[in-house]
C-alpha cells in the first residue's frame, strides 16, 4: 500500500524519476544488470516534424494537388482545403492536451485513446486506426506506382515501347510494381524506424527542392498546348489538346467555379464528396509524428510542437500551389493529367524524383506507424492470441513481426489497383480515428479529473465538441456506406473487447464521467422533496460471514426494487491498537464476491469494538444525500449452525482455480479470505442482548427492521426463484399482517401491516417472482357471536383494491390460539410455550407450501435486560421455528399509497 515513503506512481515508460520499467510488462533492463539499448533517440525535427510534413505532402501534392483544383474549380478547392485543416486544426488541439498529460509509451494515438478511454473503447479504435494506416499505406505504394507507369509505362494504344515507356501496364501489373515497391518499404521497415528517420531528411530536401522548381516554373516555363490520350475499354480511346497558359486573368477567372466531371482513372463522375476524400487524403499524416512517440526522446514536447509547425507549413503549401495552378493551367489540362506538375515544369526528371521520394517516404512511414500501433495492441493483449506474435521485437527493438504482419495487410490492399478506389476508406477510417482521440479529449476535461492537467491549454471541450461532430459529419458526407460499415464495425469490436474484460490498471475514463455525474445527481437528489408514492427500499443487510448468507444477499437483491443495496459488515477491533486499519484490504474481497454472486449492490465495512457500535455508525454514514439506507436487513439469531455456501454453488467451486478477476482476486483466495462456518465448538461473538440492542437502535432511528430465517433453504444456483406454470404447483409468497404474538392489538391498517404488504409487493414484481402467487392471511375469530370480521375483511378488500395489490385473501380462523392467549398469564411480555406452538402449527398448516413467508415483527422490549432479549428471541425462534424461508418485518416508514 502506498504511504507516505512510496515514490511517485509512474504509468509510463521515463518517468520524472528516471525509472525505466515499461508499465506494460518487462523491464528494460536485460542480462546482468545491464541496461538495454534506449530506443528513444529522435528529436522534435525528426521525429515529428519531418515524418509529419511528408505524410501529409506524399503522393497528393504531386499527383492530386492538379486533380482537386480542375474538378472542384479554386473557391470549392480553397474551401475543401480550409474544412479539411480546420477538422484536423481541431483534432491536433485534442492531440497536444492529451499529449502534454503525461508520459506517452508507444502507440502514439492508441496510446492517448486507450489510456483515456479505457481498453474498450481504446482497442477497437486502435485496431481501425492501424486498418487506416495500412489502407493509407496501400494508396501510396499505389500512387507511387502510378508515378512510375506515367513516365515509364507503355502507351496503352500501343504495343511497341517507345524511349523510356518500356513497362508494360495492366491491372496485375500494376499489382506486380506495387508488390516490388512495398518489398522495398518492408526492407527498410525490418531495418528499423531509425534508417528512414536519417534517410526522411534527405527526402525531404528532394521534395523541397522539387517543390521550389514548381514555384518558379511559371515565371520560366512559357504557354504551350499537349496533346493527351487516354483509353476506356479496349476499344474507345479519347484525345484532349489542352493548354499551359502561364499566369493568365482568364484562366483564373475560368478556374473558380467547379465543375465535376469523368474521372480518367476511375471511370467515374467526381462530385464535392469524391474530390473531397482525396484531397482529405493528404490531411491524414498529422499523426505521423505522434505514432513514432516510442522512438522521441521528449514525446510530451516534440509531439504538439512538430505537429503544429508541420501542419501550418504543409497548409501554406497547398494554399499556394492551389492559386498556382488556377492561374496557369487549362481546366481540361487539370482533369486529364495526374502528373500536370511535372508537364510544366522546368526540368520534369526534378518533379518525377520528388514523387518517387514523397510517395516511398509516405508509404514507409505508414508502414513503420501502423507496425508500432500492433505492437502496442499486442503488448496490452486486447486481442489475445492472433496479435500475440506481434509483441515479439529484435534486438534493438524493432518490432519485425508487427511490421510482417502490416506487410502482409497492405499487399492485401493493393489489389483495389486504383488510388482513387481505396481513398474513401482511408478518410474515413482517420476520420474515425480523429474523432475518437477529440472524445478522448473531451472525456477528460468533462470528467474533471485533477490529474488532467496539460501543459498545452489551447483547448476546452467546445473545439473538442465541434472536432467529433465536424469528423462524423464529414465521415457521411464523403461515403455514407463506409462511414455506416466502419461505425458498425467500431461497435462490434467494442462488444468483443466488452466480453473478454481484458485487465486493465490505466484507469477508466468512464468511472471518472460516472463520478462526476453521479455526484451532480445526488445533490440534486434533495431528500426533503421524498414523497410515499416513489419510495422504495434501501437496504442495509449486516452480513457476519458470506459463506452462510449468499442465498440471504441474492434474494435481498431482488427485494431492493431498484433501490439503494449495501453490504454491512462490522470487523471487531480498536485501531489504537492496531498498526494499520485491517479493514481497507478486505473491500476488493467483497467486492469480488458481489461480482461472483451477480448482485447490484455497495459494499460498506468498519471497525468498531462491537457489533451493535458498528452498525450504528453504518446506519449513520452509509449512503449519500438522499441515498441512504431505510431497511436494516439482519439474519436471524438461533442455535441451529449455518451451512456453507461456498460448497454448493458451483460458482465458488469449479472452473479455473488458478485464474484472478481484474484486480487479482483468484477464487482460493476468495475462499480463503471468509472464515469457515460456525461449528459446534465456535463461541458467538454476538449475544442475544445485543443483538436485541440493535433492532431496537435500528427502530429509535427511524430505521425499518427485517430478520431473515431459513434463507439458507433458497435454492443456490437460482438466487430466486423462477415459477413455471402448468402441471408444476405455482410459488407462493404468503403474507401474515397480524402481530402473531398479540391478538388482540393486531390491525391490519397499521403502518407496519401496511409495510409488510408492500414489500411483498415489492417482491412480486422483481422479475424472478413475478409468476409468484401472492396470498394474504386473515386471522379472525369466526366462532364469536360478534360478526365485525366480516365487515373488517371487506374493509381490507376495498383496501388492497385501492393499493392495487394483486393478492388473494385468505381467512384463517384462530379461535382456539386466541382463547390461548386470554387465557395466560396477564404479564404480555410472557406468552406460553403452548401459545407459541399453536401459533408456529397454525402457520406451518397454512404456509408449508409457501416459496416464502413475509410476517410481523413484534416490537422489541425497550430495556436491555438480557432475561427480555433472551426471552423476546426465544418467542421468535417458536414463532417460526422449522417453517422455511421467512421474513419477520417491523415496519416504521408510511410506504403505501393510495394516489395517482
Amino acid at each position: 500500500m502506498a504511504n507516505e515513503h512510496s515514490p511517485l506512481l509512474v504509468h509510463g515508460v521515463y518517468s520524472m524519476m528516471g525509472d525505466a520499467e515499461d508499465s506494460r510488462g518487462g523491464s528494460a533492463v536485460t542480462g546482468e544488470g545491464s541496461p538495454k539499448s534506449n530506443p528513444r533517440k529522435l528529436n522534435t525535427f525528426f521525429g515529428v516534424m519531418v515524418p509529419t510534413i511528408l505524410s501529409m505532402f506524399s503522393i497528393v501534392l504531386f499527383l492530386r494537388t492538379g486533380f482537386v483544383v480542375g474538378q472542384a474549380g479554386l473557391l470549392h478547392g480553397l474551401l475543401m482545403l480550409c474544412v479539411a485543416y480546420f477538422i484536423i486544426s481541431l483534432t491536433i488541439l485534442s492531440i497536444c492536451a492529451i499529449s502534454t498529460n503525461g508520459a506517452v509509451e508507444g502507440g502514439g494515438a492508441y496510446f492517448m485513446i486507450s489510456r483515456s478511454l479505457g481498453p474498450e473503447f481504446g482497442g477497437s479504435i486502435g485496431l481501425m486506426f492501424y486498418l487506416a494506416k495500412v489502407c493509407a499505406c496501400g494508396v501510396y505504394v499505389l500512387g507511387l506506382v502510378e508515378a512510375i507507369l506515367d513516365v515509364f509505362g507503355k502507351d496503352p494504344g500501343s504495343a511497341v515501347s517507345h524511349g523510356l515507356r518500356v513497362l508494360p501496364q495492366g491491372y496485375w501489373y500494376t499489382v506486380l510494381y506495387s508488390s516490388v515497391v512495398l518489398l522495398l518499404c518492408l526492407v527498410v521497415c525490418l531495418v528499423g524506424a531509425h534508417i528512414y528517420a536519417k534517410a526522411s531528411f534527405i527526402i525531404l530536401l528532394v521534395v523541397t527542392v522539387s517543390l521550389i522548381s514548381i514555384i518558379i516554373s511559371p515565371l520560366i516555363v512559357s504557354p504551350q498546348r499537349f496533346n493527351i490520350t487516354h483509353t476506356y475499354g479496349t476499344n474507345h480511346s479519347v484525345t484532349v489538346n489542352p493548354s499551359y497558359t502561364g499566369f493568365n486573368g482568364s484562366t483564373l477567372k475560368n478556374n473558380l467555379a467547379p465543375r465535376y466531371s469523368l474521372d480518367y482513372s476511375t471511370n467515374t463522375v467526381m462530385s464535392f464528396a469524391t474530390v473531397f476524400a482525396v484531397m482529405f487524403t493528404s490531411c491524414t499524416g498529422i499523426m505521423a509524428g505522434a505514432n513514432m512517440s516510442g522512438e522521441l526522446k521528449n514525446p510530451s514536447e516534440s509531439i504538439p510542437k512538430g505537429t503544429i509547425i508541420a501542419v501550418s507549413y504543409t497548409f501554406s503549401v497547398y494554399l499556394l500551389l492551389f492559386l498556382l495552378l488556377s492561374s496557369t493551367c487549362d481546366r481540361s489540362l487539370l482533369t486529364n493529367d495526374y502528373a500536370v506538375f511535372q508537364r510544366v515544369n522546368i526540368w520534369p526528371p526534378l518533379v518525377t524524383i520528388g514523387v518517387y521520394c514523397a510517395s516511398l517516404s509516405a508509404a514507409m512511414c505508414c508502414m513503420i506507424g501502423a507496425s508500432r500501433i500492433l505492437h502496442a495492441l499486442a503488448l496490452d493483449q486486447l486481442f489475445g492470441l492472433p496479435l500475440a506474435p506481434a509483441a515479439v521485437t529484435s534486438s534493438s527493438g524493432n518490432p519485425w513481426v508487427s511490421v510482417l504482419y502490416t506487410w502482409g495487410l497492405v499487399q492485401c490492399t493493393l489489389f483495389a489497383g486504383q488510388l482513387n478506389v481505396i481513398a474513401g476508406i482511408v478518410t474515413v477510417f482517420y476520420l474515425l480515428a480523429y474523432a475518437a482521440v477529440d472524445l478522448a479529449c473531451l472525456a477528460l476535461e468533462w470528467a474533471s479529473a485533477p490529474n488532467f492537467r496539460p501543459t498545452f491549454q489551447f483547448f476546452s471541450w467546445h473545439t473538442c465538441l465541434l472536432g467529433i461532430v465536424s469528423c462524423v459529419v464529414m465521415m457521411f458526407v464523403i461515403n455514407p456506406v463506409y462511414s455506416s460499415a466502419s461505425i458498425v464495425l467500431l461497435l462490434l469490436l467494442l462488444l468483443i473487447l466488452h466480453y473478454r474484460s481484458p485487465t486493465s490498471s490505466w484507469g477508466y475514463i468512464s468511472q471518472a464521467l460516472i463520478f462526476h455525474q453521479v455526484r451532480k445527481y445526488l445533490l440534486m437528489l434533495d431528500s426533503r422533496k421524498d414523497h410515499v408514492k416513489f419510495w422504495r427500499p434501501q437496504v442495509l443487510l449486516m452480513v457476519a460471514n458470506p459463506r452462510s448468507s449468499s442465498q440471504l444477499i441474492c434474494f435481498v437483491n431482488q427485494l431492493k426494487k431498484g433501490g439503494l443495496f449495501v453490504l454491512g459488515h462490522v470487523q471487531i477491533g480498536d485501531l489504537d491498537l492496531l498498526p494499520s486499519d485491517p479493514v481497507q484490504p478486505q473491500y476488493n474481497f467483497w467486492l469480488s464476491l458481489v461480482d461472483k454472486l451477480g448482485v447490484k449492490a455497495f459494499v460498506d465495512l468498519t471497525l468498531s469494538p462491537s457489533v451493535r457500535q458498528g452498525t450504528q455508525h453504518l446506519l449513520r454514514i452509509t449512503g449519500l444525500g438522499g441515498m441512504k439506507p431505510n431497511t436494516l436487513v439482519l439474519g436471524f439469531y438461533d442455535n441451529c449452525y449455518p451451512e456453507d455456501y461456498f460448497l454448493q454453488d458451483p460458482v465458488f467451486c469449479e472452473g479455473d482455480r488458478g485464474e484472478g478477476d481484474n484486480f487479482g482476486v483468484d477464487l482460493p483466495s476468495l475462499q480463503a479470505h471468509f472464515p469457515l462456518v460456525r461449528h459446534a465448538e465456535s463461541p458467538r461473538t454476538l449475544q442475544p442482548e445485543e443483538y436485541v440492542s440493535i433492532i431496537l437502535d435500528a427502530i429509535k432511528m427511524g430505521k425499518n427492521v427485517c430478520l431473515a430465517r431459513y434463507f439458507f433453504q433458497l435454492p443456490p444456483d437460482s438466487k430466486g426463484v423462477t415459477c413455471i406454470r402448468g402441471n408444476e404447483s405455482v410459488d407462493t409468497i404468503d403474507v401474515w399482517p397480524t402481530n402473531l404474538l398479540s391478538p388482540d392489538s393486531g390491525s391490519y391498517a397499521d403502518v407496519c401491516s401496511l409495510f409488510l404488504l408492500q414489500m411483498a409487493c415489492v417482491l412480486n414484481m422483481a422479475s424472478r417472482w413475478r409468476r409468484a402467487r401472492l396470498r394474504i392471511f386473515v386471522c379472525v375469530e369466526s366462532e364469536s357471536g360478534d360478526q365485525g370480521w366480516l365487515a373488517k375483511e371487506e374493509q381490507f378488500r376495498e383496501l388492497l383494491g385501492k393499493l392495487r395489490i394483486r393478492a388473494s385473501i385468505k381467512i384463517v380462523p384462530w379461535d382456539n390460539v386466541a382463547r390461548m392467549f386470554r387465557a395466560q398469564s396477564s404479564e404480555r411480555q410472557k406468552v406460553s410455550e403452548d401459545f407459541l406452538c399453536a401459533v408456529n402449527a397454525l402457520l406451518k398448516e397454512h404456509s408449508s407450501p409457501a416459496s416464502v413467508r413475509f410476517l410481523y415483527l413484534p416490537h422489541p422490549p425497550s430495556s436491555s435486560d438480557s432475561e427480555l432479549s433472551q426471552q423476546y428471541l426465544s418467542q421468535l425462534d417458536a414463532l417460526t421455528r422449522d417453517l422455511g424461508p421467512a421474513l419477520l418485518i417491523h415496519g416504521v416508514t408510511p410506504v403505501t399509497c393510495t394516489e395517482l
